[in-house]
């Protein structure tokens, strides 16, 4: 896997034109932040294709976990990020002025991680039904898992919707599947299984127990104190947006840590 393009190019450009035209100023922090991120290491990756993205191989086997958190922010070029962005820049947005900044920064911390496990999952579960190893070493990198969870969280929270597929008008509660087969067919180099994860992810969120964990793991106490509805908290500082997902990150960082002590699985520097 190599990234076939870096620099300033046209999706870039593209891309910056979207974000101008809504306005900085009408894009909320997280959304903004995750944006940024996206394009910051698109023109100055942490490494090669091949070194962040994920796979059963590369992820599980040799145990490369920080794949989990270096793979969604990757991408292949620049129209990958393009297609990506622009879409988490509407979804961000709605989104963020439904549940408030810090608890979509949660979402994201959460479900990028836990998708590219689902993804793993999915990969080995086919490579064992169809006896075919390839799954297992097929490597995936970008965003896409990610907003396939928040267009399944979306949906949630707009019920009796519709989305245009393909020119077809497609009720939300549907839509999620039918984009994932739409954009397997438009474009098979892309990754289905990957997709299918985020779908997964965020059912779980919606009506699994997922939600249920992430307050539990927040805390009553602190997640009363994230701007779950803006409008009832207007004194949420938006530097606790930022100071969550770097906390979960931290604390993974420190799990790690306490992992190679007792002999656990390690980790490439990045």
């Amino acid at each position: 896997m190599q990234r076939r393009q870096r620099g300033i190019s046209a999706g870039l450009l593209l891309l910056f034109y979207e974000i101008s035209r809504v306005g900085f100023q009408n894009i909320p922090p997280v959304t903004l932040g995750t944006l940024a991120l996206n394009i910051i290491l698109f023109l100055n990756p942490l490494g090669p294709l091949s070194e962040v993205c994920i796979s059963v191989n590369e992820s599980f086997y040799r145990k490369n976990w920080w794949r989990l958190l270096l793979s969604p922010i990757h991408h292949a070029d620049d129209w990958h990020l393009y297609f990506n962005m622009v879409s988490m820049l509407w979804k961000g947005i709605m989104l963020e002025r439904k549940l408030g900044s810090a608890w979509l920064a949660y979402i994201i911390a959460v479900f990028s991680v836990l998708i590219g496990v689902v993804y793993m999952a999915l990969e080995y579960a086919l490579a064992e039904l169809l006896g075919d190893p390839t799954y297992k070493m097929i490597c995936a990198v970008g965003f896409s898992g990610v907003l396939f969870a928040l267009k399944v969280l979306n949906n949630h929270y707009n019920p009796g919707r519709f989305s245009s597929v393909l020119g077809m008008q497609i009720s939300n509660k549907y839509a999620c599947w039918v984009e994932l087969v739409a954009i397997h067919l438009v474009s098979p180099g892309t990754s289905f299984a990957g997709h299918l994860a985020g779908i997964l992810v965020g059912l779980m969120y919606t009506v699994g127990p997922l939600k249920r964990i992430m307050k539990a793991c927040a805390g009553e106490i602190s997640y009363s104190f994230i701007c779950t509805d803006p409008s009832h908290h207007p004194q949420c500082c938006p530097l606790f947006s930022v100071l969550l997902p770097l906390g979960l990150l931290i604390c993974v960082n420190s799990c790690c840590k306490s992992w190679l002590l007792w002999g656990g699985p390690t980790f490439p520097g990045v």
